[in-house]
């Protein structure tokens, strides 16, 4: 796909040559280097592990991040705190993964993909067995800033290791695999501690949660095949400083950053507050019930699945419009005081939002020609910083001026999704037209 084609800048190619010297070295397909193993492709040898075993780190990653967030009304009860003040369970975690990812990814850089994400997922499901016995809000609090740092290591290496491993036709397929694993992570969360907090409480349904994790990282590490096509990095923190200094210049991964960020406050705002409003009236839904209301995430299993599908027929920039309408069309819809419609609103926000995702952080992954792991981890930050963002920021929204509140963040957010999917296409329409015409 050419940079035309993807809205990526000119430069971005250009760049390459000029950060040669201090990026890996790549292995591609028309390379001698490269000619040493084929990689993956959909049917071909390991794909099918492979993608199983991302699925199955997608799954403990969505579920050990948002474990307390079907349950903060009980949090809030047991605890004796604000709603406000519950979110901080979830916006810890998710800063803590924003704040280490890059960390992370430079390590990945170093040590490999398949070992930082296997490490982290080995600290992120033990510090998931000690969550439920926190003392305090405090405690909790803590435990879930440093669960959420383990898992940093997680999404930005995925992303790197598909990069690397798996044929640039296939890439934004098997990325969207690896989204799916995190819908259903989060759905499966939600619902399985909806129903078991109910009958015993948070304590225990976030006890489960941790054991679900340890399974699915143990099944992960069988799973996946060792990188053929990776090459250690260096760990000086010059490299480092210079390579993230050439992603942040760019200005096609600038715009994918803030639309991941964007996406991710209006979904963060929208799921920690749910709860909350589903508890009263004219709802007033048991805890049981509320947690199956994340069900809903199977939609964004299918929409994160099929985003390659979409930006092959509506390229880029047209899936993230459509992405962004549909999450503002969700957002409207929710604000009807009848269960069916606001369920059908969950539904439209879920399947916008994992869609823009899966299109945004698959074209991170395929405009960036060094420093894949740093550029992946840029994006992770400010998606979770957009996290972090939404879940306080939705919540103190709810407590000011109800869901109308909470929509209203919403819609600001998508707006600036839209707004910067515009500014790509003007950048694409300027450079096609400064080209020289063909001889």
């Amino acid at each position: 796909m050419t940079p035309a084609d993807t809205g990526a800048s000119t430069t971005v190619g250009a760049a390459a040559s000029v950060s040669a010297p201090h990026a890996p070295a790549r292995a591609a397909a028309g390379d001698p280097a490269g000619a040493r193993e084929a990689r993956m492709t959909p049917g071909g040898p390991g794909y099918r592990r492979m993608s199983l075993a991302l699925f199955l780190a997608g799954v403990a990653t969505f579920a050990l991040l948002y474990s307390t967030q079907a349950l903060l009304p009980l949090i809030s009860g047991d605890l004796g705190v604000t709603a406000s003040d519950a979110s901080w369970t979830v916006a810890a975690a998710t800063g803590g993964l924003a704040l280490f990812v890059l960390p992370m990814s430079a390590l990945s850089e170093r040590f490999g993909r398949r070992t930082v994400m296997t490490a982290s997922l080995a600290v992120a499901v033990t510090v998931g067995l000690l969550v439920p016995f926190a003392p305090s809000l405090t405690a909790l609090v803590a435990l879930r800033a440093v669960q959420g740092a383990a898992l940093a290591g997680l999404p930005a290496s995925a992303t790197a290791y598909l990069a690397e491993e798996v044929t640039p036709r296939a890439l934004v397929t098997a990325i969207g695999l690896f989204v799916a694993g995190n819908s259903v992570g989060g759905m499966s969360g939600r619902v399985i501690t909806g129903w078991v907090a109910q009958e015993w409480g948070w304590r225990v349904a976030v006890g489960v949660i941790g054991a679900v994790a340890v399974a699915c990282a143990v099944a992960f590490r069988m799973l996946l095949p060792a990188p053929k096509h990776f090459t250690p990095g260096s760990l000086r923190p010059r490299v480092l400083v210079r390579t993230v200094r050439d992603h942040l210049a760019d200005q096609l991964l600038r715009r994918l950053y803030a639309i991941g960020a964007l996406f991710m406050t209006v979904f963060g705002g929208v799921y920690t507050v749910i709860g909350y409003r589903l508890t009263e009236a004219p709802f007033s839904l048991p805890q049981g019930v509320i947690g199956s209301i994340f069900l809903v995430y199977l939609v964004g299993t299918v929409s994160a699945s099929t985003a390659g599908r979409l930006v092959g027929r509506l390229g880029r920039r047209g899936a993230l419009y459509l992405g962004g309408g549909t999450t503002a069309a969700g957002l409207l819809l929710s604000l009807a005081p009848s269960l069916p419609l606001v369920l059908l609103g969950l539904v439209l926000i879920t399947a916008g939002f994992f869609a823009g995702h899966a299109v945004a952080s698959s074209a991170v992954s395929r405009t960036a020609t060094h420093g894949r792991a740093q550029a992946s981890a840029l994006y992770q930050s400010a998606y979770y910083i957009g996290s972090s963002a939404g879940s306080t920021v939705g919540a103190l929204a709810f407590h000011s001026g109800g869901w109308a509140g909470t929509v209203g963040v919403g819609l600001l957010a998508v707006a600036g999704v839209v707004a910067l999917t515009v500014a790509g296409s003007l950048a694409a329409r300027r450079t096609a037209e400064a080209a020289p015409a063909p001889a």
